[in-house]
């Protein structure tokens, strides 16, 4: 289930995969045995060709050892009257008449041509050579692949008889045959498919074959076989797998090597793909199929439809019914009308939530209201107190502490007409903030002007409070120690970067006194309380033009400022 989660299957696709799942694993047996007596057929077969192919070469090696015995024949037949004026004469005659044969050659008893049907080669080595000393020991008969020379102009065989006068070696009658009348053919039907055929000496030289491709290049050593049936399986020159046979011709001097394809099991499936492997893929496959097309029928698609009309549902569309499962089996119109069912109480506790929230979101605004207003009747009887008073000390104290409570009923009346009573746009709060602040500030030098930057950023209730009277105790701090005696200009600037929030205010005065002076008195003390509440740090650093900068910076990780473009400075002047 997690993985269907995890690939964003639905319930429909994942009852398709599970139902798949199933009817395969039930199946399986049944492809597994197919799968075994495929592969115990593809090994018999294989074996079967590997006999087969020992058999063809056999075959061939004794119907080539038929020719060259019977080369062999004809040489002794002619051995005796193989001299004389008319030897050259008699030879060229049984050449022509006997096809096959390339040159017939009488050589003496130190290698020298006494006649031939055809122009023999010098040869100086002759008499040293290891075919004419076989012969000159005794030997009957021989058969040479590589006599030193190169007898014929095409590939051939030097078959060789000892020839003899009065019991003694006397020379030797010579056959040279063509290797093209040696070569057996391919197409017989005993071969397997694709069958290729070499003649290849006791050294594993290549000197005949049909396809020079289909074999490899390096032979194994055949003179070294214990047995007459070899057979041994490499790769061609192709790089295709291939097994091969061999057997031997005459006094194992030359061999025969046939070549054939190696089948792999896949290979081999394709040549018998019905009997062996398609039909019970076929079973498996087709069982597969009408055992998920009943089920798409009769349950899948009714659980896809209902899918449907539950992410409908959970867009918040609840006025849809799922009527089309009335056409469905019991079960799946039971479980549509248990749906159905869900949806209309999902409809009716969400309007009662919505009644509820409507009415839960009035009476905040109200109880903001009322604190407001609350506020603003405390500040009313301590401007009647203000003005009863002569020291000008306690109205100084009794001015700073109106300010504060106007701030913090500026934050209740923020709350209740802003669109989200938990949270307050800064921008608009620190204008309307400041230009209440110096609304009253007009003396007779003139009004204060004030410019406000602020970047966007929505604040909630809990730290707009604080930030809102650091705010008044700064403004309050250029009231009395810059704009009491002349007027000038207060800049309110609020930053945001990198997930803080720095609010500055700036004024054109002298600021905290004389020059030099340490910070103190009750603004000082407050303002660091207040940001102490917001995390945040205070500085206070002389401007270059003359004046000071109050800072208060303080994390601000709800901050979009990257995303909201930056808000043009809004300018205000008091008259």
């Amino acid at each position: 289930m997690r993985l269907a989660e995890r690939l964003g299957w639905g319930p429909s696709t994942t009852i398709r995969v599970r139902l798949a799942a199933a009817v395969a694993v039930a199946l399986l047996p049944v492809l597994i045995l197919s799968g075994a007596q495929t592969v115990t057929a593809f090994y018999r077969d294989a074996e079967a060709q590997r006999e087969s192919l020992a058999l063809g070469a056999q075959r061939s090696a004794a119907t080539v050892q038929a020719r060259i015995e019977a080369a062999g024949v004809l040489l002794e037949t002619l051995g005796p009257g193989s001299t004389g004026l008319n030897c050259a004469q008699r030879l060229n005659d049984v050449k022509r008449r006997l096809p096959g044969y390339a040159n017939l050659i009488r050589f003496d008893r130190i290698g020298r041509v006494a006649c031939a049907s055809d122009t023999v080669p010098p040869d100086a080595q002759r008499a040293t050579r290891s075919w004419f000393a076989r012969i000159r020991d005794g030997a009957p008969m021989t058969v040479e692949a590589q006599p030193g020379v190169a007898y014929s102009a095409e590939p051939a065989l030097l078959a060789a008889v000892r020839a003899e006068r009065d019991g003694a070696f006397d020379g030797a009658l010579v056959a040279v045959i063509a290797l093209s009348s040696l070569q057996p053919e391919t197409q017989s039907r005993a071969l397997p498919g694709g069958a290729e055929i070499a003649m290849i000496d006791r050294e594993g030289q290549y000197f005949a074959m049909t396809d020079q491709s289909a074999f490899p290049d390096a032979p194994p050593n055949l003179a070294a076989a214990s047995s007459d049936k070899i057979l041994w399986t490499a790769r061609d020159a192709a790089g295709r797998l291939r097994t091969l046979s061999a057997a031997p011709l005459v006094a194992n001097e030359v061999y025969v090597v046939l070549s054939a394809p190696s089948p792999g099991l896949f290979s081999w499936a394709r040549l018998n793909p019905i009997s062996r492997l398609l039909l019970p893929v076929f079973a498996f496959v087709a069982a597969l199929a009408a055992v998920l097309l009943a089920a798409e029928r009769s349950i899948v698609r009714w659980i896809f439809y209902l899918e449907r009309v539950a992410a409908i549902y959970a867009r918040g569309r609840f006025t849809v019914r799922p009527v089309r499962a009335d056409k469905a089996p019991p079960e799946i119109r039971e479980l549509a009308e248990t749906l159905d069912h869900m949806a209309g109480a999902i409809v009716t506790r969400d309007a009662s939530l919505h009644d509820s929230l409507h009415q839960k979101d009035a009476l905040m605004r109200e109880i903001h209201h009322r604190v407001k207003n609350n506020l603003q009747v405390i500040s009313s009887l301590l401007s009647l107190q203000q003005r009863a008073l002569t020291d000008p000390a306690s109205r100084q104290a009794i001015m700073d502490t109106r300010q504060r409570i106007s701030a913090l009923a500026l934050v209740y009346r923020a709350l209740y007409q802003g669109p989200d009573l938990k949270q307050v746009d800064l921008r608009p709060f620190l204008e309307e903030l400041t230009a209440q602040l110096l609304s009253g500030d007009v003396g007779p030098h003139g009004a204060v002007r004030t410019e406000v930057h602020a970047d966007p950023l929505m604040i909630d209730p809990d730290r707009l409070a604080p930030l809102a009277l650091f705010a008044v105790e700064a403004v309050a701090n250029a009231q009395k120690q810059v704009f009491a005696e002349r007027p000038g200009l207060l800049r309110v600037e609020f930053r945001v970067r990198d997930g803080e929030g720095q609010l500055d205010i700036v004024d054109d005065g002298g600021g905290l006194g004389a020059p030099g002076a340490p910070p103190s008195g009750m603004g000082m003390t407050l303002m660091n309380a207040f940001a102490r509440q917001l995390r945040g740090k205070v500085s206070f650093d002389p401007v270059p033009a003359g004046g000071l900068r109050i800072s208060l910076v303080f994390p601000a990780p709800e901050a979009k400022a990257s995303h909201s473009p930056v808000a043009e400075p809004a300018k205000a002047e008091q008259s």
